[in-house]
């Protein structure tokens, strides 16, 4: 294993068949490219021209609730319509078809000042209850096969708004990276009778380098095949399809591995980390899927420090997905962090 430490090389993704190219030893070169600039500027509880705060106009002209809590609308911008005419082009290589779907927003809290790392392990905890009745009500619906929670924290991920907030887009088709997540899943269940995650975390946990997190029903680890620098998972112990199998005791063990996990990602650079995540979730297709395990997965764009940011480019472009420090060294980074957020302990 230590050569992996030292030695290019490529490392495989069960979960959707692809590989990426590990380059450990380009860590040490010298950086002279492009630095982002941080806005860490605090911002206030309640911000008069937020389109999110509570009892403000949006962009769209309909006025948010006087909420005290989390709080979700359809988006007035939805990328995916619902209502729409439909229609279909097949002709030789061209081919396109009408995409019926919804798009919600999720405002994590009323404040305008908070992230997820920051708020209480009870304030994530609804968070993740809002999850559950959004990914219900959506997936229920007749023209909906898959829903996709997700979160893009911070300008250099493209958020608009900096009030605490997620979406989640409902569609009528399977989306690539979910496709590939289900054959994969299926096969590996098809073959093994378990699933593909259940295995996976086994095996980290007996090895140890790459886990940074553990409670009685979730793991946390930088995962063996990761892109991202400083990518991670939270993974139920507990294989299930989506996250509607989650009871109260689960829901705030899910609620304390987030916390602990944005909790140090803002204490890696002393600043508020910017990512995507999104959590993974069997289709709503109508069909059983028992090969799938629900998971949650974190992009984050940082390399080096909170200035400099991974750039997928060139190669990454055009060949393979490349990353300079390897999943063992990350790991080890997050463990000698402080638990406690960087904003407490000044």
């Amino acid at each position: 294993m230590n050569s992996l430490n030292k030695y290019s090389h490529r490392r495989y993704n069960p979960l959707i068949d692809e590989w990426v190219l590990v380059s450990p030893h380009r860590m040490k070169r010298p950086w002279h490219g492009q630095k982002e600039n941080i806005n860490d500027v605090r911002r206030p509880v309640y911000d008069e021209e937020c389109y999110l705060c509570p009892g403000n106009t949006r962009a769209g002209g309909m006025v948010n609730a006087h909420y005290t809590t989390t709080f979700s609308f359809q988006n007035d911008f939805s990328s995916i319509q619902e209502e729409i005419e439909e229609f279909s082009i097949n002709d030789g290589l061209l081919k396109a078809k009408s995409e019926k779907g919804i798009c919600k927003v999720i405002c994590f809290s009323p404040r305008h000042d908070l992230t997820l790392p920051e708020l209480s392990i009870d304030e994530i905890t609804s968070v993740i209850q809002l999850w559950k009745r959004a990914f219900w009500e959506l997936g229920s619906k007749s023209f909906i096969n898959h829903v996709q929670i997700f979160e893009n924290k911070g300008e250099v991920m493209g958020c608009s708004n900096p009030h605490p907030h997620g979406q989640i887009w409902a569609q009528e088709s399977i989306p690539v990276e979910a496709a590939k997540k289900t054959h994969q899943q299926n096969k590996y269940f098809n073959e093994k009778g378990k699933t593909m995650l259940s295995a996976y975390i086994e095996q980290e946990l007996n090895i140890g380098d790459r886990v940074l997190y553990e409670n009685e029903y979730m793991v946390v680890l930088i995962p063996f095949w990761a892109i991202w620098p400083y990518e991670a998972m939270i993974i139920p112990k507990e294989a299930a399809s989506n996250l509607l199998i989650l009871n109260e005791q689960q829901e705030k063990s899910f609620a304390e591995a987030l916390k602990w996990l944005t909790v140090k990602y803002d204490n890696l650079f002393e600043t508020s980390f910017p990512y995507s995540c999104g959590v993974h979730q069997a289709p709503t297709d109508g069909k059983s899927h028992p090969e799938w395990h629900w998971h949650m997965s974190f992009y984050p764009p940082l390399l080096r420090s909170a200035s400099v940011k991974k750039f997928m480019v060139g190669y990454e472009l055009f060949a393979d997905p490349q990353r300079d420090i390897t999943a063992e060294q990350v790991a080890q980074k997050f463990l000698e962090l402080p638990d406690v957020h960087y904003s407490e302990r000044k």
